[in-house]
C-alpha cells in the first residue's frame, strides 16, 4: 500500500517538485542527509519543468556559473546508469550564429571567455554554420560558434529519475500536498504547515517555481520574481533535420532551434515580454498552459521565417505557452534567505531551469549541510536583493526587459532601461541638471558619467571605445591631477555597536580593528575556508561603535553575514539611507576641504586611515582620510545636509578644477591603484594571499574566521595569482573583463575587470593566472610573452604583480 501520511517531522522539507526542488533533494540524499520531505501540490513537473525546451548551454559570463552547468551535463549523462531511468541527455552541440559585425564580435569575445574557463569552442564561417545546421539559410551571416559540449535533455524524465535517485537515498517524495503556511520562531523556521497536516522541521528550501514569492511570504521572507509568458512551437517533420541536429541559437533573431521527432522546436526571448499573474499564480495549475498569442509570438516568427525558410511550410503540431519565473536580473536566486534562518530558496531560473538544475541543486545541498556556501555563488545569491526588489509594481515592469536579455546583445556596461529611476541619492536632481548619465546598482541611480555635449546623454554601446570615452578620461585625470567629487552615497553602511563590539569584530575581521577611536582600517571577512565572503572598511568612532561601509551590492549579504556571527550585546544597524558618502580625491582635495572647514588636511595634520568628525558649513559629519580611487577623503555626511555640503565643495573648488566624476572613471581609477572589487577579484573562492592582501591579514591578533585555513594558506607555494596587465588602447576594442589571459599563447586565466587608465595611458586590467603548479612570482611572470585576447586579437601586455600606478594597497 502506498503510504500518504506525513511524517511529524523531517530534518529538511522541499516545497516544490519541479527539477530543482527534486535535485537539492538528491544531492541532499548523496551528502548523507536522508531525512528529507519534498512536498509538491500537484505532480512532479507539472508547474513550469514539464514545458521546458530543454536546452542545456553551458557557457556563463561568470566562470562559477559556467562550472555549475558543466556540472549539469555530466549529471544527466550519468543518471540514466544509477536510477535506470532516461534523461533525453543529448550532447549535440550547438551552433550560435552573427547576423551583424557587432554580433560577431561579442562570439569571438566569447570564444576568448571560452577559451579562459577551459570549455572547448570553434569559429565558424557562414558556411561551416551551415554544414553544421543544413535547415538554415546562410548567405545574410557574418559567422557563428560550436559549442561541442553543448546538449539537449527531456526535463520531465530527468525529474523523474532525480527524484528516483533522492527516494533510494531515503528521501520522502509526497505529491498531492499543498502547504498553507509556515511557522517560525525567534527568527528561525519551525515547521510546514500543510492541507494534510504540520511538519516540524529544521531547515526548509523553497523551490516552488513561481509560487515562490507567495511561499515566501508565509514566513516574511522575499523571492522578487515574476511570472511571464514564454512561447515556443513545435512542427512536423522538415527535410534536413535529423536526429543528430544540433541546437542552433540566432541571437540577433531573437530565436532557438531543436530537433524534435524529425521537425524543430521553434523559440524565443522577445525584447518586450509580457507579463502574467499579475493578480497572483492560479491554483490549482498542474500540466497547465496559457492561451495561444500569435500577436506577441510574431516577432519570432518573422525572424525564424528569415533564418528557416522551410517553416514557411511546415506542420505546426503544438503551440506552446507556460509562464516561467523571472528575476530583476535575469540570474536565478539562491541560497539561504536572510529573513529567517534556516530557510533556503531556489527559485527564478529565468528559462535556464534545465540547464542549471544539476549544478544549483548540487550547490544548494552543500549549502545546507555546510552552513555556508561551498563555492562562489554571488551571481545567483538571493542576498544581492532586498526587501524593496520584492515590489510587485515594479517586478512586472522589470520582466518586461529582462525576458529579452536571453539574446540581447550583451553591450559592456549595458544598463538596463526598466522600472527606473529606483532609489535615488539627495543629489539626484543636482547631478541631472549637471548632466549625469546614470547608472543602477542596487536599485541606486548613480552617475556613470557627466556628458559634456548632447550627443553623450545617452550612451552608444560598441565593443570599442563609446561615446562618453573622452569625457571620462578627463574625470580620470581631474582626480590625478586636480580634483574631482564622487557621489558614493550608494555604498551601504551600518553601525556595529555595544560593549563587546571590539572583540565582535576582531572575531570577524582578517585584519586588527582593535585600533584607536578616530582610526580606520580594510579588512577581509572571511569564512572557515579562508577565502572572502566580503571586504570592508570599518571605522571606530567610538569605544562601543564602528561605522562599517561596504559595496552597494553587498548590503543585504553582509548584514546577513555579519548578524549571524554577532553574540547578543552587539548590534549591527544599517545606516545607509541616514547617510551620504561624498568622495573627495586628487592634490587638491585637502585644499578644497581646508576652505570649507578652516581646518587642516595635509598628511600631517590628518593622517592617512584617520576619522574625524568636522562641520562643514551648517553640516556636522565626518571626514575619513581614505578613498577608492586615489589619495583623498571621504565625507560621511546626514541625508538632509548632503545638498549643501555637496554645493560648498563646488563653490570652494570651483578654481581648483574640480569636476563631478562618474562610476566609469572611478573604476579606471581603482585599477590603475590595483584595489580590488568584490565579486569580481574578491569571491569566495579566493583568499587574500592569492589576492595580494596578506597585508591585511594579522594573524598573530587572535583567534577569528579563516585563521586556521590561513595558517596553512601562508605557508603554500602560491600557483594561482591576482596580477596587473597593462597594454596599449586599440581603436575598435576595448577590454572590459572576461577575457582570456595568454602566456606564451597559451590561455592561463581571465580578466577581471578592465578599462582605459588615462594615467597610465593604455588598458589596465586585473585578472587570475595560474600555473601548471609552478610557484607565481615575479620572475615567473617575467619570463613569459603576455597577451590579452580581445575577440580574437592577441594584444601585447605587460603583467605585474604590483598595481599600474604602484603596489597594492586598501583604500588609503
Amino acid at each position: 500500500m502506498t503510504e500518504t501520511r506525513l511524517p511529524a517531522q523531517a530534518r529538511v522539507v522541499i516545497i516544490g517538485g519541479g527539477i530543482v526542488g527534486c535535485s537539492v533533494a538528491y544531492h541532499l540524499s548523496k551528502l548523507g542527509w536522508s531525512d528529507v520531505l519534498l512536498l509538491e501540490q500537484g505532480r512532479l513537473s507539472s508547474g513550469t519543468t514539464w514545458h521546458a525546451a530543454g536546452l542545456v548551454g553551458q557557457l556563463r559570463s561568470q566562470s562559477s556559473m559556467t562550472r555549475l552547468i558543466r556540472y549539469s551535463t555530466e549529471l544527466y549523462a550519468s543518471l540514466e546508469a544509477e536510477t535506470g531511468l532516461a534523461t533525453g541527455w543529448k550532447r549535440c552541440g550547438s551552433v550560435s550564429v552573427a547576423r551583424t559585425q557587432d554580433r560577431m564580435t561579442q562570439l569571438r569575445r566569447t570564444i576568448s571567455a571560452a577559451r579562459a574557463q577551459g570549455v572547448e569552442i570553434e569559429e565558424l564561417s557562414a558556411r561551416e554554420a551551415g554544414e553544421r545546421w543544413p535547415p538554415m539559410r546562410t548567405d545574410d551571416l557574418v559567422g557563428g560558434v560550436w559549442l561541442p559540449g553543448d546538449g539537449k535533455a527531456n526535463p520531465s524524465d530527468i525529474t523523474q529519475a532525480l527524484a528516483r535517485g533522492a527516494r533510494l537515498g531515503g528521501a520522502i517524495i509526497r505529491e498531492k500536498i499543498r502547504v498553507t503556511g509556515i511557522e517560525t520562531a525567534k527568527g528561525r523556521v519551525k515547521a510546514v504547515v500543510t492541507d494534510q497536516g504540520r511538519v516540524a522541521c529544521e531547515a526548509l528550501v523553497i523551490c516552488a517555481g513561481q509560487w515562490s514569492r507567495v511561499v515566501g511570504a508565509m514566513c516574511g521572507v522575499s523571492i522578487p520574481l515574476h511570472s511571464a509568458e514564454h512561447m515556443y512551437i513545435v512542427t512536423g517533420k522538415i527535410a534536413g533535420v535529423t536526429p543528430d541536429l544540433p541546437v542552433m541559437r540566432d541571437p540577433d533573431g531573437y530565436t532557438y532551434y531543436k530537433e524534435e521527432v524529425g521537425g524543430l522546436v521553434m523559440g524565443g526571448f522577445e525584447p518586450d515580454a509580457k507579463p502574467w499573474g499579475m493578480d497572483g499564480i492560479p491554483y490549482p495549475f498542474e500540466f497547465q498552459l496559457l492561451p495561444d498569442d500569435w500577436d506577441q509570438f510574431a516577432i519570432l516568427m518573422e525572424n525564424a521565417l528569415e533564418r528557416v525558410p522551410a517553416l514557411e511550410t511546415a506542420e505546426i503540431k503544438t503551440f506552446l505557452n507556460g509562464p516561467e519565473s523571472f528575476t530583476p536580473d535575469n540570474n536565478f536566486l539562491l541560497g539561504e534567505a536572510p529573513e529567517v534562518e534556516g530557510v533556503f530558496v531556489g527559485a527564478g531560473f529565468n528559462s535556464m531551469g534545465i540547464a542549471s538544475a544539476g549544478g544549483a541543486g548540487r550547490a544548494l545541498a552543500e549549502w545546507i549541510v555546510a552552513g555556508e556556501p561551498t563555492s562562489d555563488l554571488w551571481p545567483v545569491d538571493i542576498r544581492r536583493f532586498a526587501n524593496f526588489n520584492n515590489n510587485s509594481t515594479w517586478l512586472k515592469d522589470r520582466v518586461k526587459e529582462t525576458l529579452g536579455l536571453h539574446y540581447a546583445m550583451p553591450w559592456p556596461n549595458r544598463e538596463l532601461d526598466s522600472a527606473r529611476p529606483f532609489r535615488r541619492s539627495p543629489l539626484y536632481d543636482r547631478l541631472a541638471a549637471k548632466g549625469a548619465v546614470f547608472g543602477s546598482k542596487m536599485g541606486w541611480e548613480r552617475a556613470n558619467y557627466f556628458a559634456r555635449t548632447l550627443e553623450e546623454r545617452t550612451i552608444r554601446y560598441s565593443f570599442g571605445p563609446q561615446n562618453w570615452f573622452e569625457t571620462v578620461a578627463a574625470e580620470h585625470r581631474a582626480c590625478r591631477e586636480a580634483a574631482g567629487l564622487v557621489d558614493m552615497s550608494s555604498f551601504a553602511k551600518f553601525i556595529l555597536h555595544g560593549p563587546e563590539a571590539e572583540s565582535a569584530l576582531q572575531r570577524l575581521a582578517a585584519n586588527d580593528v582593535a585600533v584607536p577611536v578616530g582610526t580606520s582600517v580594510y579588512t577581509a571577512l572571511l569564512n572557515e575556508r579562508g577565502t572572502f565572503e566580503s571586504d570592508v572598511t570599518a571605522a571606530r568612532l567610538d569605544a562601543d561603535t564602528y561605522l562599517i561601509l561596504t559595496g552597494t551590492a553587498q548590503a543585504t549579504r553582509d548584514a546577513h553575514w555579519i548578524r549571524r556571527h554577532l553574540p547578543g550585546g552587539v548590534t549591527l544597524t544599517d545606516v545607509t539611507s541616514a547617510y551620504s558618502v561624498l568622495a573627495l580625491a586628487g592634490p587638491q582635495a585637502p585644499e578644497i576641504l581646508a576652505r570649507v572647514t578652516g581646518l587642516s588636511f595635509d598628511a600631517a595634520s590628518f593622517p592617512p586611515n584617520a576619522i574625524r568628525q568636522i562641520t562643514l558649513g551648517y553640516a556636522t559629519g565626518w571626514a575619513c582620510h581614505r578613498s577608492y580611487i586615489g589619495d583623498g577623503f571621504e565625507l560621511y555626511v546626514p541625508a538632509e545636509f548632503t545638498v549643501a555640503v555637496y554645493d560648498a565643495l563646488h563653490a570652494a573648488g570651483a578654481d581648483l578644477g574640480l569636476l563631478d566624476v562618474g562610476y566609469y572613471a572611478v573604476d579606471s581609477l581603482r585599477i590603475e591603484k590595483g584595489f580590488r572589487a568584490w565579486g569580481r577579484e574578491l569571491t569566495p573562492d579566493v583568499n587574500p594571499y592569492e589576492a595580494g592582501l596578506g597585508f591585511a591579514v594579522k594573524l598573530d591578533k587572535g583567534d577569528f574566521l579563516g585563521r586556521r585555513a590561513l595558517s596553512t594558506q601562508k605557508a603554500a607555494p602560491r600557483t594561482k595569482r591576482l596580477i596587473a596587465l597593462v597594454g596599449p588602447q586599440l581603436e575598435s576594442q576595448m577590454a572590459w573583463g572576461g577575457e582570456a589571459i595568454l602566456a606564451d599563447g597559451k590561455p592561463v586565466g581571465e580578466i577581471t575587470s578592465a578599462g582605459f587608465g588615462a594615467t597610465v595611458g593604455g588598458i589596465v586590467a586585473l585578472g587570475w593566472a595560474e600555473s601548471d603548479g609552478a610557484p607565481i612570482d615575479q620572475a615567473w611572470l617575467a619570463a613569459r610573452q603576455w597577451a590579452i585576447d580581445l575577440a580574437g586579437v592577441a594584444v601585447p601586455v605587460t603583467v605585474s604583480l604590483a598595481a599600474p600606478l604602484d603596489r597594492p594597497k586598501s583604500r588609503a
